[in-house]
This record gives structure tokens, sequence and C-alpha cells, in this order.
């Protein structure tokens, strides 16, 4: 399904299909684990703020980890995608403190993410992309 979604974002521009299940939809970017290639999937963001993007690495409650997730963790400078625009971030793990206090947020926004965590042994995983820091030679930045 990712890909059919990738195809109505990129084709109307970002102005169709930009929400699943009232959360805003995103574009991330990876590097294979074991490839190396650069891997895009699309994903719903339970809790965008100004500098900081959580995604749930739920895989529906499978008990394995979504391979999006086992890229990042290896390769944690990624590319998010909203709107057309495209951004490099630094992805980490929440530490159990940070997934405590977000948990409650996320079910909030989409009450899904429970069940999927009823599903599975694992503890789902919270991801927090936050933005790359700009190079200080970087006449950008």
């Amino acid at each position: 399904m990712s890909g059919v979604h990738h195809a109505v974002l990129t084709v109307s521009g970002w102005r169709v299909a930009k929400r699943i299940g009232g959360m805003p939809v995103l574009e991330l970017t990876t590097v294979g684990t074991r490839s190396g290639a650069r891997r895009t999937v699309v994903l719903s963001a339970p809790i965008v703020e100004r500098d900081r993007i959580v995604l749930v690495a739920s895989r529906g409650g499978a008990d394995r980890h979504p391979d999006w997730y086992r890229n990042l963790v290896r390769h944690p400078r990624v590319e998010v995608t909203r709107g057309g625009t495209t951004e490099c971030m630094l992805a980490r793990t929440a530490n159990p403190a940070e997934r405590a206090l977000l948990w409650d947020r996320v079910v909030e926004a989409y009450g899904g993410y429970a069940t999927y965590q009823g599903r599975t042994e694992r503890e789902i995983p919270l991801v927090i992309c936050e933005p790359c820091e700009r190079d200080a030679d970087d006449p950008a930045g």
C-alpha cells in the first residue's frame, strides 16, 4: 500500500491522501541495513511538533520490527518528507522515560496502537525524529 500512497501523494502534489486515521502522513527514507540502498515508506505520525516527529514502529502488532525501524537503528540519519518538503533528521528510539510520557499521546492520536501492542510481546518502539544539525561551514546553515 505504501507504493500506491506514495504515487497519490506525488501526483497530487501532496494535496490528496496527506492524512491517515486523522494523523499526518510523511515519507521516511532510510538506508537499508544490508543493501545500503535508500528505502522509502509512507507512515502516519501521531505526534508532529515544531522540532520533533514521533513515529510508531508497530507493524500492526507483528512480532517483528518493521524493516524501516531496523534500518534507522543502524543508520539514524534519515530523510522525512512532509507536504512535499524533505528534511534531514536524526532518528532514535525513545528511551523508557520518553516512551512512558509519549505513549498515552500516541494512543490518543490513534487507539489502534494500543490494540497493536496487545497483539505482540515485543514493546513497540517509539521513534523520535529531530532535525539534523547544520554544518557550521554550510552557507545555507
